[in-house]
């Protein structure tokens, strides 16, 4: 594309960056940015070019939004890859658009998209936040008041590091991975030491003290260095049966309990407000992983400074009765940003599954059905509800198309079948999951041995 002529006026544009299938799942930020007239551009690793070329031959509703799609090259386990490719395609698309806004989508292109936000002098976290936010052992630093005891493993100590020195039960994970991937406990120094093998040789690993203890979220939307709204989620994983971490459950909001006579909710959002106070953390919404032991002693377990994974967004919308993305939008375009506390309590669920060959998906539920996203990730937006109304199911999802190959969860990326409730409150809540995993069948075809 040629530079626009002098004299010209450019069109104005917002960046969106990460996996594209984030963009399509929180389709919401397409939305908001279209109905302000804006040139959406979106900014993926090379990694998606595939699946966003598809979906946008499709061109499928909310995204026939976006203008341009630009791909950047690296490499998830390698830190700053990216950082060339983010920079030299917006210096391209700033001779073509008047950059108005910039906002991370997804954990991959954090770090550069801050460094884009800085350069443009445009909202965003800020340098240290995007930076530190990107890393799980300079959280470990940074932020060492709330952290569990850790050993950072670089390349240079895997033949080194003293395993028999650390005390056990561990957690190894890699410094700079998302989505639970390669995260796994150990309970001795021989099962490290098996796992630091398996890693790749330019890797930095984290062995960190294994937190026992109820795991949460804190989702916060910052102005100006400013909580404007913050809410507690609990959540459910793999751990109970497996050595691995794979989100299985999130509740917006938590429900209020006390651990150790201590207020949970009241206790991390006054942990989480020293978190983003010491990472000097300007604009934008921030997404702080927990866990509380029984002693009543939150832990972080990592931070992050873009939109929260997973079903949050919907959730949020079915908690609040209003898009967060929206007020995301506002706080990256500078304008005044509010969001409701929490009127409904709202749910979404992962179903487990066995190993083998997906052929189906049902759910025996009045006025609902399946819903297949596949390859787009075109999640539907479930309406919300008002208080008063009945514990409702509002979607279900099918993550894999037919035919997919079903394993072990041992990443996020795993999962196939999801689904999202809402009520009045908790215990209903609890019962109607009851009903909804009952009612929900997986078709399963076992692979050959």
């Amino acid at each position: 594309m040629a530079a626009a002529p002098s004299g010209v006026q450019r069109p104005a544009a917002f960046i969106l960056t990460g996996a594209f299938r984030v963009v399509c799942r929180n389709h919401e930020y397409l939305n908001a940015l279209a109905r302000r007239g804006l040139k959406v551009l979106v900014l993926c690793p090379d990694s998606c070019r595939e699946q966003a070329e598809a979906v946008l031959r499709a061109a499928p509703g909310p995204v026939a939004a976006i203008a341009e799609v630009a791909y950047a090259s690296g490499a998830l386990d390698r830190e700053f890859s990216y950082d060339p490719d983010v920079l030299a395609i917006v210096q391209d698309w700033r001779e073509h658009y008047r950059i108005v806004g910039a906002y991370a989508m997804e954990e991959t292109l954090v770090e550069p998209t801050g460094l884009v936000c800085d350069l443009l002098g445009v909202p965003h976290p800020g340098l240290r936040a995007s930076r530190v936010c990107r890393s799980k052992y300079l959280q470990r630093i940074y932020l060492a008041r709330f952290s569990p005891q850790s050993t950072i493993v670089t390349p240079a100590m895997r033949r080194s590091v003293d395993l028999e020195a650390i005390k056990y039960p561990v957690v190894v994970k890699p410094a700079t991975r998302h989505a639970s991937s390669g995260v796994l406990a150990c309970d001795g120094p021989s099962e490290v030491a098996a796992l630091l093998d398996g890693y790749p040789a330019h890797e930095t690993v984290l062995i960190e003290q294994r937190v026992i203890g109820q795991e949460f979220s804190v989702e916060s939307l910052v102005q100006a260095g400013e909580i404007r709204f913050a809410s507690v989620t609990r959540k459910e994983t793999t751990e109970s049966t497996d050595r691995t971490f794979v989100e299985l459950a999130h509740s917006v909001p938590s429900p209020r309990v006390r651990t150790a006579g201590k207020d949970t909710t009241e206790l991390l959002l006054a942990a989480d407000r020293e978190v983003l106070r010491a990472l000097d953390f300007r604009d934008g919404i921030s997404h702080s992983e927990w866990r509380v032991t029984g002693a009543g002693e939150p832990y972080l377990m990592e931070i992050a400074s873009r939109t929260p994974g997973d079903g949050l967004t919907q959730l949020y919308w079915l908690a609040c009765g209003q898009a967060i993305e929206e007020q995301v939008i506002r706080i990256a375009l500078g304008e005044d940003t509010a969001y409701p506390a929490p009127s409904r309590y709202a749910r979404q669920v992962y179903l487990n599954h066995p190993v083998g060959v997906l052929r189906g998906v049902s759910v025996d539920w009045p006025g609902v059905g399946v819903t297949w996203v596949g390859d787009t990730d075109l999640w539907q937006q479930p309406m919300p509800g008002q208080a008063g109304d009945s514990p409702t199911l509002r979607s279900v999802l099918a993550l894999k198309s037919r035919g997919s190959e079903l394993r072990p969860l041992s990443s996020s990326h795993d999962r196939a079948v999801t689904f999202f409730i809402d009520a009045d409150s908790e215990e209903e809540l609890d019962q109607l999951e009851h009903r909804i995993r009952a009612a929900v069948s997986l078709s399963v075809e076992p692979q050959d041995t």
